[in-house]
């Protein structure tokens, strides 16, 4: 079942043929991760779903508070036999009218509810390659650190994987830096130095990037810095990892020739854990 605007639909409901997120993308979302009947981070969660409908000048209803959220997202687990552990997506788009330009700036939202295998975050030992994904670039602008309706990129990279037997893409911006994997935010260990893209690159503006940021500046013998990745810093690195609320950390294990190490993924996965 969905959630839509408050009231359960089957889950193969149709939409309006004239819903803008389908005709223009005008749309954002959220994923987010129930366990146990809770939302992890919600407040994160709500805060950005908030901050991106106002990025595209979407109106917020009064009534979108943050018990709002929470009771319809773990109402909708619910529903779906899946309120111990669940993936969510919480989808808001503006209504119906218009071309480019809307005639309206109300919205409604759909909730999605999938159930997941594991409470707890895990890494696996399988293989895990990635390489450049190079047709189209990211800019470096505030609408690309939200989710929008229009993933393009991450869809055409996908199947650019798919198509070579790898597990993820890196996505680069516009001037030539990489900036995140295709479902998540990279981090880099080079020595004892911890790096990740800055948001001002590109890249999303993840949940559980800023999590990992605020667990790693707790090691004493760690280096946290936010900077720029250049391709060339890839084949230099010790460590290469992916983060996102639904996988929490995913080590890369190769980058073309070059081979990584898993072991501060593997420690910072215990304390994220411990969060959870």
């Amino acid at each position: 079942m969905i959630n839509y605007n408050g009231s359960f639909l089957p889950s193969n409901s149709l939409l309006s043929a004239s819903n803008r997120s389908f005709l223009y993308g005008d749309g954002v979302f959220d994923t987010l991760k129930v366990v146990n009947n809770k939302i992890l981070f919600l407040e994160d969660h709500y805060f950005r779903l908030m901050a991106s409908m106002r990025i595209v000048r979407m109106q917020i209803p009064t009534n979108f508070t943050l018990e709002f959220i929470e009771n319809q997202i773990l109402n909708t687990a619910i529903k779906n036999n899946c309120g111990d552990s669940a993936r969510i997506r919480f989808t808001v788009f503006r209504n119906d009218g218009g071309f480019y330009t809307p005639e309206t700036r109300t919205i409604s939202y759909v909730i999605h509810a999938s159930a997941l295998e594991s409470k707890i975050y895990s890494i696996s030992n399988a293989d895990y390659e990635v390489d450049l994904y190079k047709d189209f670039f990211i800019s470096k602008q505030l609408l690309s650190t939200i989710k929008t309706t229009n993933k393009m990129i991450n869809i055409t990279g996908g199947i650019y994987a798919q198509e070579n037997d790898l597990q993820n893409c890196l996505l680069l911006n516009n001037e030539k830096n990489v900036v995140e994997a295709l479902n998540g935010n990279l981090f880099m260990l080079m020595g004892n130095t911890l790096i990740t893209p800055p948001i001002n690159e590109g890249c999303l503006n993840g949940i559980i990037r800023k999590q990992i940021l605020a667990i790693a500046r707790k090691i004493e013998e760690l280096e946290v810095v936010e900077k720029p990745i250049s391709p060339f810093d890839l084949q230099k690195a010790d460590e290469l990892f992916i983060t996102n609320v639904i996988t929490g950390i995913q080590p890369i294990t190769k980058y073309r020739k070059k081979s990584y190490t898993t072991n501060l993924a593997n420690q910072l996965l215990i304390k994220l854990n411990e969060l959870v």
